[in-house]
């Protein structure tokens, strides 16, 4: 198993079509990186650490919001929100969870984060690589069959909704848009290589990055 030493410092973080295989290659980069993995596992910190119950978090994670909402983060002062206890609830949520990943990322030094728009909230680090993941949609439908054990045709609905909340909210907080190959250092299609092979492909990459 590779290790990152001190003086190899990475972040990564990874955007991902939804049934693309994200959170599994991120689970097992990590993992051959040895070092720790975010997820779900970053709501349950911001929680913690913020005062607002889990629930809260898990009912915002990634959902899409309004561009009301956008301004606010770009700049909660203009808007008259310079008090964060008078914040509406779901941006409350969003910065609990920006903060969190830049405090998880500073601590840890070397992470994989996926989703939650943790390429933006880093993106004035040196040692972060940002990765996009997508693939065919038949890959993705019958990954995504497969797993919630429903009919293809579910699995392609579902999917629809996934990846159109995902871009929605990343595209309200951040200044980026989702998914645009120009924002990412590096954009992986899985159905191409494969789940093994995008782990490995990607761990060459970011050990010589």
């Amino acid at each position: 198993m590779g290790v990152v030493t001190m003086a190899e410092k990475k972040i990564i973080t990874i955007g991902r079509q939804f049934g693309s295989g994200g959170k599994q290659i991120g689970e097992a980069l990590a993992e051959k990186m040895n070092i720790p993995f975010y997820d779900k596992e970053l709501l349950k910190e911001a929680a913690k650490n913020s005062g607002i119950c889990e629930e809260i978090f898990d009912s915002f994670d990634e959902k899409p919001t309004n561009s009301f909402l956008y301004s606010l983060v770009m700049d909660p002062y203009s808007l008259g929100f310079g008090n964060s206890t008078e914040l509406p609830l779901n941006h409350k949520v969003f910065l609990a969870a920006f903060d969190t990943i830049k405090n998880l990322a500073e601590k840890d030094g070397s992470c994989v984060f996926v989703g939650r728009c943790a390429d933006y909230a880093l993106r004035d680090l040196d040692n972060v690589v940002n990765i996009f993941l997508y693939a065919d949609m038949d890959d993705r439908t019958a990954r995504i069959a497969k797993k919630y054990n429903i009919s293809e045709s579910k699995a392609k609905d579902m999917i629809k909704k996934e990846d159109k909340a995902r871009a929605s909210y990343y595209n309200y907080y951040t200044s980026k848009r989702w998914g645009e190959m120009k924002g990412y250092d590096i954009c992986i299609n899985t159905s191409k290589y494969g789940i093994d092979k995008t782990i490995d492909l990607l761990y060459d990459i970011v050990n010589n990055y």
